[in-house]
């Protein structure tokens, strides 16, 4: 069906207010301008609302994208509203629609709604589309208006990538009318094509392995693109639900768009899945990439960040040659919805588009009700007041959930078997957060809106291989967060004020002293300034010293992994598996999964016995209700700051 490129009316009435890009002034009679415009990583972010912190937010949300979209659509003659997958999790709704109301067949996802109610018009799928199952995939695709494709996602192999039985369209074709410069409309045909990390075989196993298969996407890209020209596309745009990495094709490529654009064929490419911008800075020194003029191997090219914080924006001006198009010139941008200042304060750039907050205002009141009340059960009050001077429930519980975690992925690696710590760090401790800045959750309910508590930023899961040498040097970085104490020392000042919290990880799977008669090795920053210092100390594992030689798996963040805190054996080198879900996603899965959680601190960790030596640190007043039961420390209240914070004394 041949049908103009602007939908549902969303130019009318605007187009006067908002000036018109320049591709649509100046072309000419044989020249149209098209815009695309691009969503990414979603994640349900309908709402400009954090449901685990259970507060409105001005950094995310489709509706506030929403109200750039109709803007948009209004500067342009011509127009396609695209997705670029991980629509479908992300975020509690999310997980309320998954685990609690569920799909049946009929039922509309709320994310599918809101963008009915935009009227997009095609979408690739994400890997986080998968979380669910293939099952619930398909009922909320159900739903949709638009079209959505996938390539190399396959039901059924066969000999080459265009034998195969795809599990939804692997591309479409649009017979459009499209608005020259001299107001006059022409037939187009427009190709979209969409690819997802073949990695979803390995992240979501259990849903996929028997029902899916994946292909590499270079190589289904280039088996598609000619059958798309064959069937006269007059341009194709990819959309590429893979992240921006290395410009040389590697077969099972996560991050392939920068090979995926060179392919012949291949007009423009919507990126994503990295959960950043281009054309930004951070692309810099990219090979195959000019931040400039917004291009990949040459080709336009954007990246609208995540859950809705930007708009993504190519700008192509189209020429007729003979009975096709070409294009003549391009443009890209990724414009925010909101600004962060110096001050770290966050101004908005976009209202909320009421139609698309109407449309989901049920869902979203469901799953406030749902993250409000229990998703489980703790058997150990879940708090930090004693974090960082003794094993932790708080840090256990993060440990826990990590290593659960890692062991399912591993399963049918290379590393199956291996043993697996996991290092995690207190996040609210005091320091410059006050005396009430610690996590504090009692025996009994836990609700999702607690696990922000538990975890503060949205990192994702890392796993990296490191060896006992490198384990040791790890711990010797976190213990710059004490003083350097002499023996005999009466009250001395315990931690280190300029040390973060954050980079206070506790490896979990090992036992160990910390010997606070050393010095620290490194400085705040992590620069050696001690080298032949020793503070970690009984280092064992399984009971026996720790062999130096041999191999560990981590779990741990992508911060960490990728070189945060400066930790040895974590500067992005180490990686061997860079996990779809964030901490907090898997702190979720995981007190759902076990029902009542048992994260009791097991005391892996203590300080070396230093007789008729005491020390002092500040910790939160309300820690006091919990002093007497810190596992393998005597802990004794000592006064009170005047900033607030209550005093504690060890005796060493």
């Amino acid at each position: 069906m041949s049908r103009t490129l602007n939908r549902r009316g969303f130019l009318a009435g605007t187009a006067g207010l908002l000036a018109m890009h320049p591709f649509s002034v100046s072309a000419a009679s044989n020249q149209a301008h098209l815009r695309l415009m691009e969503t990414t990583d979603l994640h349900v972010h309908v709402f400009p609302y954090d449901y685990y912190a259970d507060k409105p937010v001005d950094t995310v949300g489709l509706s506030r994208t929403a109200s750039i979209i109709e803007g948009v659509r209004a500067e342009s003659t011509n127009s396609l509203l695209l997705d670029n997958g991980d629509f479908l999790q992300g975020n509690p709704m999310g997980d309320y629609i998954a685990y609690e109301r569920g799909m049946a067949e009929g039922d509309m996802h709320p994310v599918i709604t809101a963008m009915n109610t935009l009227g997009f018009d095609a979408s690739t799928l994400g890997n986080h589309e998968f979380n669910y199952g293939v099952s619930f995939l398909m009922k909320a695709l159900a739903g949709a208006e638009f079209p959505v494709v996938s390539a190399n996602v396959v039901k059924t192999m066969g000999a080459s990538p265009t034998a195969d039985e795809t599990l939804i369209p692997p591309y479409t074709i649009f017979e459009r009318q499209i608005t020259d410069g001299n107001g006059d409309t022409h037939p187009i045909k427009i190709g979209l094509i969409g690819f997802v990390p073949p990695q979803i075989m390995n992240w979501d196993r259990k849903h996929l392995e028997g029902n899916v298969q994946a292909r590499d996407i270079i190589a289904t890209a280039r088996a598609y693109v000619p059958q798309m020209q064959e069937e006269g596309a007059d341009i194709i745009i990819a959309l590429s639900h893979s992240g921006i990495g290395a410009a040389d094709a590697e077969d099972g490529m996560e991050n392939a768009s920068v090979p995926l654009a060179a392919v012949d064929g291949i007009d423009a490419i919507l990126t994503g899945h990295s959960h950043l911008v281009f054309p930004s800075s951070s692309y810099d020194d990219f090979a195959g990439l000019d931040t400039t003029t917004g291009t990949i191997m040459g080709k336009p090219a954007v990246m609208g960040g995540f859950w809705g914080s930007h708009m993504g924006l190519i700008d192509l001006l189209l020429e007729r040659n003979g009975s096709g198009w070409r294009i003549l010139s391009h443009t890209s941008e990724a414009r925010p919805i909101s600004q962060r200042n110096e001050d770290r304060s966050i101004t908005p750039l976009a209202e909320d588009f009421q139609p698309v907050l109407d449309a989901v205002q049920q869902d979203h009141d469901e799953t406030l009700a749902y993250v409000r009340r229990a998703v489980g059960k703790t058997d150990s009050a879940l708090h930090s007041y004693f974090a960082l001077v003794a094993d932790d429930p708080s840090v256990q519980i993060v440990s826990n959930a990590q290593v659960w975690y890692i062991a399912q992925q591993m399963v049918g690696t290379e590393y199956e078997g291996m043993p697996i710590l996991s290092a995690a760090a207190p996040f609210k401790a005091g320091g410059r957060g006050g005396p009430e800045y610690y996590t504090d959750v009692p025996v009994g309910d836990v609700a999702i809106k607690n696990v922000a508590d538990l975890y503060l930023y949205p990192n994702t899961v890392r796993a990296v291989k490191i060896t006992g040498q490198q384990v040791k040097d790890w711990l010797e970085r976190s213990a710059g967060m004490f003083n350097q104490i002499d023996a005999g020392a009466e009250d001395a000042l315990l931690l280190n004020p300029d040390f973060p919290s954050y980079n206070f990880d506790i490896m979990d799977g090992v036992t160990y002293q910390i010997d606070l008669t050393q010095p620290s090795r490194f400085d705040r920053d992590g620069a050696v300034i001690n080298a032949d210092a020793n503070r970690i100390v009984d280092l064992q594992f399984n009971g026996a010293p720790l062999d130096m030689t041999q191999e560990f798996i981590v779990a741990t963040n992508n911060y960490r992994a990728s070189g945060g805190g400066s930790f040895p054996g974590a500067d992005g080198s180490t990686v061997i598996f860079e996990g779809p879900d964030t901490n907090r996603d898997v702190i979720v899965r995981y007190i759902v999964e076990q029902g009542t959680i048992s994260p009791a601190a097991d005391a892996n960790w203590s300080f070396a016995p230093m007789d008729g030596t005491t020390v002092i640190f500040e910790t939160g007043p309300a820690g006091a209700a919990y002093a007497s039961e810190v596992p393998g420390v005597t802990i004794e209240e000592a006064g009170s700051s005047d900033t607030g914070f209550a005093q504690f004394r060890i005796s060493l």
